[in-house]
């Protein structure tokens, strides 16, 4: 099921905004999954690469587990953190770096991404579209343009977080690049 998608990513509005009140340490507490999306969909090289340096807390992929509406232990599998090492950390308030934590940074810009299209979209499909839930099921099913091969099978590495994401941008006009 194509979703109301555009490949165009805001230069004004919510995410503009966003971008402007980015903390320097982002990765804290606090700040909410949506947010975070919006912030890393337009970083600059530069803040994605302190964004990576500082990880992400281990809490955090609850959350984002949460609002993807994926099971915490299948979140942690995508992403390529052990269980253990994730529930550790959640408790102890510590960051997930490294690889981890560049996947959780690369899942939550592909968030951005797709709530910036569908922000960006005139369909009447777009209005009150769950994003993250979509975003959460479609990363989980096999998709022509990979071979067969799931999103989610693609995200724990940098480049396969390219891929999965120019596949979500031709998603829109049925273009897979």
């Amino acid at each position: 099921m194509p979703a109301p998608f555009s490949t165009s990513l805001p230069s004004s509005g919510p995410a503009l905004v966003a971008r402007e009140a980015m903390p320097r340490h982002w990765a804290g507490a606090g700040q909410e999954v949506d947010a975070r999306a919006a912030t890393l969909c337009i970083a600059t090289p530069m803040e994605l690469v302190e964004a990576e340096r500082q990880g992400v807390q281990g809490l955090y992929l609850k959350d984002l587990s949460r609002r993807l509406a994926v099971p915490t232990s299948r979140l942690y599998a995508i992403l390529g953190v052990p269980k253990a090492t994730a529930e550790k950390k959640a408790t102890t308030g510590e960051a997930i770096t490294g690889a981890p934590g560049h996947a959780a940074i690369g899942l939550t810009r592909l968030l951005g991404m797709a709530q910036a299209i569908v922000a960006e979209s005139t369909a009447a499909e777009a209005e009150g579209f769950d994003t993250a839930h979509w975003l959460g099921q479609w990363i989980e099913r096999p998709q022509p343009a990979l071979g067969g091969r799931r999103p989610a099978d693609l995200i724990g590495t940098p480049t396969g977080v390219d891929i999965v994401a120019r596949l979500l941008g031709g998603l829109h006009s049925d273009a897979y690049q």
